[in-house]
């Protein structure tokens, strides 16, 4: 179930990057079952985007915010937002990533993003052991 909202908050990421969400409807016409979970991440991600895009930016070696594939992008904003912002297991925030980027992201993208995810967790919290 939260999967789906996590797909319903990168269509709209997705679209946000070409057309301004509603703000009346920013997850459009989706039907979710964790409708509150998905608005509660689109927010998050928009509140906390300046901070987010900085951190894309430094660990996105030899790449940058906007080298990176749209939706490659989009999957590290939620991601972040998820890891750095809410209280779901780094564990759950890196696998679900990961699978986006398996499913919707470039060919390279789990791994990218893993990469980063992983680094970051390291980063801010020591080098606990994720996933």
């Amino acid at each position: 179930m939260r999967r789906q909202a996590r797909e319903a908050v990168l269509r709209s990421l997705y679209r946000d990057e070409y057309l301004p969400l509603s703000a009346d409807d920013p997850l459009g016409d989706e039907d979710l079952a964790e409708e509150a979970f998905a608005r509660a991440l689109l927010a998050g991600v928009h509140e906390q985007r300046a901070e987010i895009d900085r951190i894309i930016d430094q660990r996105a070696r030899g790449w940058g915010l906007d080298r990176l594939p749209v939706v490659d992008r989009n999957i590290l904003r939620l991601a972040l937002y998820e890891l750095l912002y809410t209280a779901t297991p780094p564990e759950v925030v890196i696998n679900e990533a990961v699978e986006l980027a398996k499913t919707y992201g470039t060919e390279h993208a789990p791994a990218v993003i893993n990469g980063i995810l992983d680094r970051v967790w390291k980063e801010r919290h020591g080098d606990a052991q994720v996933g």
